[in-house]
């Protein structure tokens, strides 16, 4: 406990002697933390939308406005003998035309001026949540419906979210380069300020061991220098996420909630103490970078 108490007051020293350096060195972590934390809540939040829209993927058959009732038997019973669907509704050239109106009310005055109706009749089928990832039986289903008399055009949910899942999955290897990047820059920048304590100190340092002080005494403040570092760089890091994500949902909460279906996702406390471990562990890099160099 002295040893500890040693290193921690003369590491709290040596960081209010180098205070501008130190501080360089805590925005620099902290700005790498940040940006790793933003990708982490951006992932998560992400992942929710891409899971929500998955459990409500549709598959969606367009009809052609000259579409027979013989041609809507056809494609209903087909629909039914695939077995994949646990749901399927028609909904009219009028019926599209009101969900349009209450969806986007600003432009319903442009649409019920147009001379036709021009959004098409369609077969809405919402598939069973088994058979939602066996694309080759639903892709066989979208082959077939396009090929039926009176369909205009077949749209797949899953399509388009395993092109959003493949950007998700490039974003998150954008983001893992970034933030390698950023930490191996705030361990270098931590080394470099605990490298200015080391030599405003070197006198001391000698003297240490000319009276026979253990390695652990003369190293151990500089370790805990950059843990110092590290952790208050974290926690800088946490605190601007906190405000950044405070900011975004009471200015976007409200129009995002339809789409992730509540309100934006923050760090869980088990991943915000990661990010504080995280902090600290390039801070103690750093610091022990040199202070196994101290002689």
């Amino acid at each position: 406990m002295h040893a500890l108490r040693y290193f921690f007051a003369t590491a709290a020293a040596s960081l209010w002697r180098g205070r501008r350096a130190a501080v360089l060195a805590i925005l620099t972590i902290a700005a790498g933390l940040f940006v790793l934390g933003f990708f982490l809540v951006l992932n998560l939040n992400l992942q929710r939308i891409v899971a929500r829209w998955g459990e409500s993927a549709e598959l969606s058959v367009y009809l052609e406005d000259g579409a027979t009732a013989d041609d809507l038997k056809g494609i209903d019973e087909m629909v039914g003998a695939s077995g994949l669907a646990a749901e399927r509704r028609y909904t009219s050239k009028e019926q599209a035309a009101d969900r349009f109106r209450a969806d986007f009310p600003d432009l319903a005055a442009a649409a019920s001026g147009l001379d036709r109706n021009p959004f098409p009749a369609s077969f809405e089928i919402r598939l069973k949540p088994e058979v939602r990832e066996v694309t080759g039986a639903v892709d066989g289903l979208a082959t077939a419906l396009r090929g039926m008399p009176g369909t205009a055009d077949v749209r797949y949910d899953r399509e388009w979210l395993g092109r959003l899942n493949a950007l998700v999955r490039g974003a998150r290897i954008a983001g893992g380069v970034i933030v390698l990047l950023l930490a191996v820059a705030a361990a270098m920048t931590v080394a470099n300020v605990v490298r200015l304590a080391a030599t405003a100190r070197r006198a001391e340092i000698e003297i240490m061991e000319l009276v026979g002080a253990p390695f652990t005494y003369v190293r151990g403040p500089f370790v805990v220098e950059g843990i110092l570092q590290g952790g208050m760089g974290a926690l800088v890091a946490l605190a601007a996420l906190a405000l950044a994500h405070m900011f975004v949902r009471m200015r976007f909460g409200g129009n995002m909630a339809p789409v992730i279906g509540a309100g934006l996702t923050f760090l869980s406390p088990p991943a915000a103490v990661l990010l504080i471990v995280g902090g600290m562990f390039l801070g103690c890099l750093g610091g022990y970078a040199v202070a196994r160099r101290v002689r």
